[in-house]
């Protein structure tokens, strides 16, 4: 059995009065892919920003490899060159190119040279079919090509575990496929990855894992999704899904 690579105890929390989590556990294996689902507003994306620490907790712990994904400005810095996120919209520099969008983090951060880094990100650009696109500025790319550059930006930090969310959500349709073989080919080759996302057929295919939480709680966990996409274990995971139209 893989070891747990993350780590989540007893989480809380609250945005004032209103509380998103009062008690949430998580295992995260490494090599595993975890799929979150569950209807708007259930506290899946603030889910992926306190792992990151993007969000101050009230409660409980959160532990990578063991060491806590601590709150202070130095160990939140550290721990965020090991969890790795990619945001529905992008969050790209408009005023840099793709290239320099990918190098800021591991030239400036990680303190690598330009030479190993820029050899790294040109492998991954190839990789997700973007290499000759390395001198335009994202204003140029459509959003399926700028979704695929945030991930490059991503993996090229050596995450020990990535978080992705929605990263479909702001896409037309056609694009959406091409964003989402990417990150089908990383789930292939052995990335430990924590999703949220409302396209299911991708959710089928990629996870080894489902959690579908509502009110900040695991409703159903399933580590045979094909089963659960097909038959549901409680009343409200197979409401939930009879509002999607997925073969």
């Amino acid at each position: 059995m893989e070891e747990v690579l993350l780590r989540v105890e007893h989480l809380k929390k609250a945005f004032g009065e209103h509380v998103i989590f009062k008690d949430f556990n998580l295992q995260v294996r490494r090599g595993e892919v975890v799929v979150v689902i569950g209807p708007s507003g259930c506290g899946k994306s603030t889910l992926l920003r306190c792992l990151n620490g993007l969000e101050p907790i009230q409660g409980g712990k959160i532990l990578l490899d063991g060491e806590p994904v601590l709150r202070e400005e130095a160990s939140i810095a550290k721990m965020r060159q090991k969890i790795g996120m990619v945001f529905q919209s992008y969050e790209l520099f408009p005023h840099k190119t793709i290239l320099e969008n990918i190098l800021l983090a591991p030239i400036k951060v990680q303190k690598r040279s330009r030479t190993e880094a820029e050899a790294e990100a040109m492998a991954l650009l190839q990789r997700v079919g973007l290499a000759e696109r390395k001198n335009d500025y994202p204003r140029q790319l459509s959003g399926g090509q700028k979704q695929r550059i945030a991930i490059v930006r991503a993996l090229c930090m050596h995450p020990e575990i990535l978080l992705l969310d929605e990263i479909t959500a702001a896409l037309d349709p056609e694009m959406v496929r091409e964003v989402l073989e990417v990150v089908l080919s990383l789930a292939k080759a052995g990335s430990t990855m924590v999703i949220v996302t409302h396209e299911m057929n991708f959710a089928r295919a990629i996870a080894d894992r489902i959690l579908f939480i509502e009110h900040g709680e695991v409703v159903e966990e399933s580590s045979d999704p094909k089963a659960f996409f097909r038959e549901p274990a409680t009343a409200r995971a197979r409401a939930f899904l009879h509002s999607f139209d997925y073969a």
